[in-house]
């Protein structure tokens, strides 16, 4: 073990939107906060794996709410800065109500909200052990090229996307739905080149899909994806190439990436061969990282249901809202979604960020204590900058007051102007 070592108030980690929002609300709060990222920069899935869309930031209702503010709306405020936000694309064919991003932008905004609150971000760090005395955990065993050092502090976040410290820190979690089985991922494809006037409606591509498997095209599995065209430029992206993948295991994701870019070839050629408009098309990426939708799943000290969200309920602990449908992915299948009564939105306890039996743990994001149905909708990225924002200020709360009393989080996130 180096003799390296750091001391902290709250510690996040995972860079991702729950990571992000996190640390904010951890370091608005008053905290010393360090925000911990294994990649070159932040943003999780929207940067890393190219979902390049914030859905869950908005109602699905018409006219639709905005729903997540807070450590959210910074973000949002940076992205107007730069050009590239001005209001939410509403999907023609869906109904669903998004913010379409662009990559670059998106980091460059990621940074600046983290800098501007405090919050000290230390990328290229993986967490590797947690130190745990007493039901809590006193310090996290890191790493990165010059070796292993420890950081302290007083509480945590996990927003990992994969409960690696909820693990570490032995508190219980569970792999999948009841019957250990998780949503399909995919790798998403972002398609330069493509002409101004292409026809990007989904029935074209489905037809072409369904005709090059006719022909003998045999690494195609989705017939109708998602192609949606990105701001400030005449690139699109693709959502086609699934893969049901462990996301925790090394091997179950090099042979799911490896099989999804060969699919994402595949598609290439289809669309270039008989999408007008594709002609000139190019393969601008692949991912980077395969989007994996579900790994793990914390049990927490509350759980949120699917019958609950579907039913818009309201509860008085709530710190956070979602208003995604509940979107299932089965691989080579289109999504199927369930609507929230009205198109509105439900909200989220406090209970369902505190992770069981570790006295300053709290989750975020994707991880959080949901059963199957509610998962489907409380995953999205808008909605984890919700939960990220409440589970910082939740652990700033434990730092200055020892217990992390629900009225008193409300208070400090209303303050931060969140919207619960």
């Amino acid at each position: 073990m180096s003799e390296r070592k750091m001391k902290f108030d709250v510690v996040v980690t995972g860079g991702g939107s729950a990571g992000v929002a996190a640390a904010v609300g951890a370091a608005n709060a008053g905290m010393r906060t360090l925000l911990i990222e294994k990649n070159p920069y932040l943003g999780g899935a929207a940067t890393h794996s190219s979902v390049l869309t914030f859905c869950g930031f908005f109602t699905q209702s018409d006219p639709y709410e905005q729903i997540v503010g807070g450590v959210g709306e910074k973000v949002l405020e940076e992205l107007r800065q730069l050009h590239m936000y001005r209001e939410p694309y509403r999907n023609p064919r869906s109904g669903n109500v998004i913010v379409l991003l662009d990559a670059e932008a998106t980091k460059y905004a990621l940074d600046q909200v983290v800098l501007a609150s405090g919050a000290k971000p230390l990328l290229h760090c993986q967490v590797i052990g947690a130190v745990v005395e007493d039901g809590a955990i006193r310090a996290i065993e890191c790493y990165d090229h010059t070796g292993r050092f420890l950081v302290e502090a007083s509480a945590f976040v996990d927003a990992s996307g994969e409960a690696d410290l909820s693990v570490l820190a032995g508190g219980q979690v569970r792999f999948g739905d009841e019957e250990g089985q998780v949503q399909a991922s995919t790798l998403v494809m972002r398609i330069g080149g493509v002409a101004p006037h292409a026809d990007l409606a989904r029935n074209g591509f489905t037809e072409v899909i369904q005709q090059a498997k006719l022909n003998g095209e045999t690494s195609l599995t989705k017939e109708k994806g998602m192609v949606l065209r990105l701001p400030g430029s005449q690139d699109v992206l693709a959502m086609f190439a699934d893969e049901y993948v462990n996301g925790l295991d090394s091997s179950s994701l090099t042979e799911a990436e490896m099989s999804a870019r060969r699919q994402a070839w595949s598609y290439l050629r289809v669309f270039q061969r008989y999408i007008p408009g594709f002609e000139n098309a190019y393969l601008g990426q692949t991912g980077p990282a395969i989007g994996v939708r579900e790994t793990r799943h914390v049990v927490g000290e509350g759980t949120l249901r699917g019958e609950d969200i579907l039913n818009g309920v309201r509860c008085p602990d709530a710190v956070a809202r979602g208003g995604w449908p509940v979107e299932i992915h089965e691989k080579g299948a289109p999504a199927v979604y369930r609507h929230i009564r009205d198109k509105s939105f439900y909200e989220i306890p406090l209970q369902s960020l505190k992770v069981a039996g570790i006295r300053n743990l709290w989750c975020a994001g994707r991880i959080i204590s949901c059963d199957p149905v509610a998962f489907a909708s409380a995953r999205v990225i808008g909605t984890s900058f919700a939960t990220g924002h409440a589970a910082g200020v939740a652990a700033a709360q434990f730092v200055g007051n020892g217990v992390s009393d629900v009225q008193a989080v409300r208070k400090e996130l209303i303050r931060q102007e969140a919207l619960i």
